[in-house]
Formats: C-alpha cells, structure tokens, sequence
C-alpha cells in the first residue's frame, strides 16, 4: 500500500478557475465552521489500471478541490493504492473512517473492491463516490443510500458497444474475461444485449486477474470456436494486450471482430492509431467533444500534464465537485455527520459541470448523462496529440442506463 501526502487547499488557491466556478453558490460561514472536509481517492498507482485511473485521477480530483473553495469549503484530499484487491481496499477505507475522518472515498478502481467499501460505507454513514468500478450491481441488488455510480457501468457498456456489433453483423460472440465481479458483470450484460438482438454466444474463458500478459492461449479458443466477435470483459493493460495480441496473430485480416467493450483514450494512447484504428468503444466522456469539455481538459492538463484524459478520471472531477456542491448546500456539520443525507442532497440537486455537462443522479444511485459511441481514428484522421476519435452516435441519458425498476434495488419500492 502506497499512501501520498495529503494536500490541503485552501480557499484562496482556486483564484486560477473562478470563471469555471462563477455560478456556484457562496457560504463561507456556514461550511468553514464545519472544519475541512476530507475526500480519499482509492485508486491503482502502480497496476494494470494506472493508466485509466492512478495520478491523473487524483489531478482531477484536486482540481475539483480547488474549484470547490469558491463554496467556502477546504477540502484535505488523501491517496492510496487498493493494489485492486478487496481487502487491502477495505482495510485502507476502514482505516480512513475511523482514524483519519475521512468523508467520502472516490474512484475505488476495482468492481470487486467496490462491492465491499460500499458495504463499509453504509455501515460507517459516509460517501462512496464509485467513478471506475464497472458493475451495474452497484445500482442493483448491491445499491446503498451512501452510494453514487458516476460514469459509466457494464448495462451501458453493453447496451451501446455490444448492441451496436451485433446490428453491424457480428451475430457470434465468444468471450475473453477478467475473472472478478467486474469482467462477469461485463460478460452477463452483454450476453443480454447480444441474444436480445438474435445474437448467439459459443462460449467464454476466464483470465486470472491481476498478473495475466500472455492471452495468446486464451485468443486460440476464440478462434477456434468460429465466432465473428471477441468480446473483451477487461480493461486496461488488460484490454491493450488483448488487442495487441490479436493484431499480431492477424485475427482482423481473417475477419474477426474484436470488441473493445471497455476501452478508454490513455488505451488507444497506448496502442498507437496503426493498431487501434477502426475499433469502436463507448465512453461518456471525451476531451474535444465540445468548448465545455475542451475548457476542463485544459485546466485538467495544467495540473496533470499533457496526458490523455479517461472519462473515469473526468469522472473524479464531477463526481467530487457536485459532492462538495452537495456538502455546502446541505452545510458541512450536517454533511460531515451523515452521508446518507448528503447523497440524498446530491440526488435533489441537479448536475452540471464542464466535463460531463448537465446531468441528474436517480433513486438507485445510478449518475445519468449521455453514452457516446466512437471509432477510433486512422493515423491520417488525427488533427494533433489525443485526436483519436470520431462520433458515430449518441445515447440520452435516460436511455443509455438500465431502466430504474430493472435492476432489483432495495431503495427501490415496487
């Protein structure tokens, strides 16, 4: 476990993004009584997810820190790796509810690690703001008070990257998938999408998750079970390997599909545009899709770097700054005491912000906002560094997640 130096932000280090912060509300009295109010980013420093997650996520998160001072609130942001393992993310988020006061934890990394600090959330009445776990179970039969599913989830990720393969011919799918609550979540929710459409699935193999590079075995199966589509249930170096992999054993030449169903920008970054042109992934987020993620982008990139930006790590952004737009509405003695009010508050209080654009947060938890379907760019294509996607269609909010009654929440009454 590696945990960084926290950083505490003052109200005065926002000076640099007050314009990106002018419409938000002004009580200083009110939500510094309170003291400061303390956010862990549980995140992969150092594993197959860094990239997507990592460093860049805890830029964001800062970022909304800073911007958040204009509410009147200091915000003490602290770090660790979870080494995406449940119980090292477990004793960490333990450890920061009851030794360090720490009020909400962000980002999370893992589906399987989030499963259990959502658990731990409820328990201890604080905030999980779940930005990288994948698992439409978080909104479902695993759905809490104190949970919020920021992003992205495997029904979206399905509905739209899945559902769009199978209408474009790829009617045969066999599954490589990372063998933890994420990947299975994954591969179930496809599988609905896929039958749902005439598809068929001839079969899956599940990979060993951390540690797995070599999918050349596991690529073979594929193969030989004559299925049109590779559906990859992983993510990361996970998911860039795959690819890879495929590329040089010429699966696409022989007219295999391979389905990214979870690929983020630092992945296509990562495979260069001679590899992963033509691929199509969802993601709701994307730096160049208008001014307004243009503007975040580049006062991200001031605190990050010149980096490709992921819609988890936009996320980190989003998610923190209406959670601290929450804190300050509902005043930070409150807010500090009970997590499940806060969470309801966020609920009531509309979402907008420059990253995701406006937005609402539903009975179940799940964050609601567009799913954008992208190809990835041939080298020519690209006008300059990360121009690597082009739009091919958009799914509203509203129709891009599960329908609320589907998903079996608690919170839910029939």
């Amino acid at each position: 476990m590696e945990t960084t130096r926290r950083s505490l932000l003052q109200a005065g280090a926002a000076a640099a993004t007050a314009t990106a912060t002018a419409g938000l509300p002004w009580r200083p009295a009110r939500a510094q009584a309170a003291g400061p109010i303390r956010i862990g980013v549980l995140t992969d420093m150092a594993g197959p997810y860094r990239d997507i997650n990592g460093p860049v996520s805890v830029a964001c998160t800062r970022l909304a820190a800073q911007e958040a001072a204009r509410l009147g609130l200091q915000v003490e942001v602290l770090v660790a790796d979870n080494q995406n393992r449940p119980d090292v993310a477990l004793n960490i988020t333990r450890q920061w509810y009851d030794r360090d006061g720490v009020d909400a934890v962000v980002n999370i990394t893992s589906s399987a690690a989030a499963l259990a600090v959502a658990e731990l959330s409820r328990e201890k009445n604080k905030v999980m703001l779940a930005t990288s776990p994948a698992t439409s179970d978080l909104t479902g039969r695993a759905c809490t008070p104190n949970t919020v599913h920021w992003v992205y989830d495997t029904y979206m990720l399905a509905n739209s990257t899945g559902g769009a393969t199978v209408k474009a011919g790829g009617t045969s799918w066999f599954f490589i998938t990372a063998d933890y609550a994420f990947g299975h979540s994954l591969e179930r929710d496809t599988t609905r999408f896929v039958q749902a459409n005439g598809g068929k699935v001839l079969g899956a193999v599940r990979t060993p998750f951390p540690g797995t590079t070599d999918f050349s075995s596991f690529l073979l199966q594929a193969q030989a079970s004559g299925a049109k589509v590779i559906g990859l249930a992983n993510a990361g170096t996970d998911t860039v390997n795959c690819i890879k992999q495929a590329a040089e054993f010429g699966m696409t030449r022989r007219g295999i599909k391979v389905a990214s169903l979870l690929m983020f920008l630092p992945d296509v970054h990562a495979l260069g545009l001679p590899v992963a042109q033509g691929l199509v992934c969802t993601e709701t987020f994307y730096w160049d899709l208008n001014d307004r993620t243009r503007a975040f982008a580049q006062r991200a990139r001031a605190l990050a770097g010149q980096v490709p930006i992921s819609m988890i790590q936009a996320g980190e952004y989003s998610a923190t700054l209406h959670y601290l737009k929450a804190a300050a509405d509902l005043g930070l003695a409150a807010a500090k005491a009970d997590g499940a009010a806060t969470v309801a508050r966020m609920k009531a209080m509309p979402c907008d912000d420059d990253a995701f654009g406006p937005g609402r947060i539903r009975e179940d938890g799940r964050k609601l906002h567009p799913a954008y379907l992208f190809e990835v760019k041939k080298p020519e294509e690209s006008r300059g560094p990360f121009d690597y996607y082009k739009l091919l269609q958009t799914t509203e909010a509203e129709q891009a997640f599960r329908p609320l009654g589907e998903g079996g929440c608690p919170l839910i009454r029939a």
